[in-house]
């Protein structure tokens, strides 16, 4: 059970979608697993074929629990086919007996079967004993209430948790985008709107390809260090239509051009809000945008999602006055910011940062 979350403790095992016997592959899924951000499909990060699965459709499965066997992994890893998967020791588990009735009805409802006495053949648990449990419990709330509540949680325990662990510094600057927007305008002038190109995602690319001159920025604050990562993947805060907030990442973000970067925004908010997010969207990122302008906010400062070490936010963009070749002149302006963790870097290193987005925003012919 990968951990999709800073404070993600277990999630509930939904379905598999695969068998004994089956043959699988990196980026393969494996599974759908409920959690605090919704349901999330979980993906195979090695190759071979599926000899076990360990955990039942319905259970409450803690992070870290070894969910399936697959032979022929550590073979593959060995010959270099596959990079080798994080591994986790396998968590002990209590064995529940329980008919496939009563196991589907509890997992229909979301219901832990641990909380069940049975009162079947040795200590079985029945349908009756399930049904008896339901009666007992207060109403649900609605699919969209329950998920909210929940994605509220999970967001107030991960933010707590940063606000108490992490040493924040903020910086912020005002950043002229004229050329930007008009080397947009031109660009998309002749392009049908499903093919144009939004400002967001040449922020989303400044900052990216800033990364790579700042590795310090785009790393995990894990056991007391900063771990640099090898591979840059943008988390984007996406507002979710039932309330609340989830960032995946877009893999290798400073490698896409910008009408893929456009086209895997597009696919990743559509599927944040749809529920079809992948584990490793909700895994990897390595820093997070965040944008609010939209919104009407000049300028937002964040609060860094650990493990990692830096956020960036962009406000609304507005036309105010500006001082261009000694006259002033209205120009489109927006306002950036940076929240750092004072662990993994200092308000020099950010202010260099934020100095080179801006300075690839005047320039986006080289996005």
């Amino acid at each position: 059970m990968p951990s999709l979350g800073a404070d993600m403790a277990a999630g509930r095992l939904l379905q598999w979608l695969k068998s004994p016997g089956d043959q699988v592959k990196r980026g393969d899924i494996i599974a759908e697993v409920d959690t605090d951000k919704g349901v999330i499909e979980i993906e195979v990060f090695t190759e071979g074929t599926v000899s076990k699965l360990l955990a039942q459709e319905g259970d409450r499965v803690p992070v870290g629990t070894v969910l399936a066997l697959i032979t022929g992994a550590a073979a593959a890893v060995e010959e270099g086919k596959t990079p080798a998967p994080d591994t986790h020791p396998p968590a002990e588990r209590r064995v529940i007996r329980a008919s496939p009735v009563a196991k589907r009805f509890a997992a229909e409802r979301g219901l832990d079967l641990a909380d069940v006495k049975g009162t079947g053949p040795d200590g079985a648990i029945t349908l009756a004993d399930v049904e008896a449990l339901t009666s007992r419990l207060p109403p649900a709330p609605s699919s969209e209430e329950e998920t909210g509540g929940r994605l509220r949680r999970a967001i107030a325990a991960a933010m707590a948790r940063s606000k108490r662990e992490i040493p924040h510094y903020y910086l912020g600057t005002t950043i002229d985008l004229g050329p930007a927007v008009g080397w947009l305008s031109d660009r998309n002038r002749d392009r049908p709107p499903a093919e144009r190109v939004l400002l967001g995602v040449l922020q989303l690319k400044a900052v990216a390809l800033a990364l790579r001159e700042f590795p310090d920025l785009n790393a995990w604050w894990v056991e007391d260090r900063a771990v640099p990562k090898e591979g840059i993947h943008v988390g984007l805060a996406v507002a979710l239509r039932g309330g609340g907030v989830v960032a995946p990442a877009v893999r290798s973000t400073d490698r896409l051009s910008l009408d893929d970067l456009m086209r895997a925004v597009r696919s990743l908010v559509d599927r944040a809000r749809s529920g079809g997010l992948r584990s490793s969207e909700l895994a990897d990122a390595t820093i997070t945008v965040t944008s609010l302008g939209e919104r009407g906010v000049d300028a937002v400062v964040g609060v860094i999602y650990p493990p990692q070490v830096a956020l960036v936010g962009f406000g609304r963009p507005a036309q105010r006055p500006w001082v261009v070749s000694g006259q002033v002149v209205p120009r489109p302006v927006v306002t950036a910011t940076l929240s750092g963790d004072h662990r993994a870097s200092d308000g020099h290193r950010g202010a260099l940062f934020l100095a080179r987005v801006e300075e690839m925003l005047q320039e986006p012919g080289k996005l």
